[in-house]
């Protein structure tokens, strides 16, 4: 669920901008945990954001992907962390992610 934009990340946990510019809404500002920068899914859209933003940003780490996208693979990651024995291939990705 989006983070009220006031709200300071609390230790352990990243503020993220998640959006595509064409798409309705624009960005949205979620808060998640740091743990989740050392899985595969993020760190390969950890890649594209480099690729598309550069390393050198102000404010929250931009991520480009849609908001349905990443709801999709925040699930993915978080249904993975519950579930230790089932992995999810790393191969699958999203359309704007």
């Amino acid at each position: 669920m989006p983070e009220d934009k006031k709200m300071k990340a609390k230790k352990g946990w990243l503020a993220v901008r998640v959006g595509l510019e064409d798409e309705d809404g624009g960005f949205q500002r979620f808060v998640i945990p740091i743990s989740y920068l050392y899985h595969p899914l993020l760190q390969d859209l950890l890649d594209r954001a480099h690729e598309v933003f550069g390393y050198h940003t102000t404010g929250p780490l931009r991520l480009p992907c849609s908001v349905d996208d990443f709801l999709h693979l925040r699930w993915r990651i978080e249904k993975e962390a519950n579930n230790h024995h089932h992995h999810l291939p790393s191969s699958l990705f999203f359309n704007s992610c």
